[in-house]
């Protein structure tokens, strides 16, 4: 048996899902992607940021990733447009590899008070963002790659869900604590 799929219709057409007898709840979801940028532009990497010709790069990554969860529903054909109570950005740089290059960590968390769940919001949050550091991060090497675009968490509506491999925050606190004491 084929598993139902929530936005095609009894006739296996796309139909957006019907939301209107579901209750409004607080809902939130945390998306991450991940951007590889070679050692030609890892090395532009000086306090946390890269100034170029456009502008720093990863201030402005930050703000075409909210602007992107904000027009969600007007880039993924049956979302539903979505009151963005409030979505946070933030770009952080791990270090140099062997070879030069970086991994630079997208995190956009979105936050609503609606009828229908927001990880659409945050994926598309931190995909927008990871695209324009490639937009922006070309000009030094076309040779960036975006991965794991991923949902690592999401609360609210029907159930709560959590990536296997991602710690609960209390667990990240609680291991941070035992090493502390170690």
């Amino acid at each position: 048996m084929r598993p139902m799929l929530s936005h095609l219709d009894a006739r296996n057409r796309p139909a957006m899902v019907n939301v209107g007898g579901k209750p409004v709840t607080r809902r939130v979801a945390l998306a991450t992607a991940t951007v590889t940028l070679p050692p030609a532009l890892a090395r532009l990497i000086a306090g946390h940021e890269i100034a170029s010709k456009k502008g720093p790069l990863f201030q402005t990554a930050i703000l075409a990733g909210v602007m992107g969860a904000k027009k969600t529903s007007e880039l993924i054909p049956l979302c539903h447009p979505l009151p963005l109570d409030d979505c946070q950005i933030e770009i952080t740089a791990g270090r140099p590899t062997a070879d030069g290059s970086v991994d630079v960590t997208i995190h956009c968390r979105a936050e609503t008070h609606a009828k229908t769940g927001i990880e659409m919001e945050a994926l598309t949050g931190a995909s927008v963002a990871a695209l324009t550091l490639y937009d922006m991060g070309k000009a030094a090497s076309h040779g960036i790659v975006i991965r794991d675009i991923r949902l690592l968490e999401k609360t609210g509506g029907k159930k709560d869900w959590r990536a296997p491999d991602v710690p609960k925050a209390s667990d990240a606190k609680t291991a941070k604590r035992r090493k502390g004491k170690a």
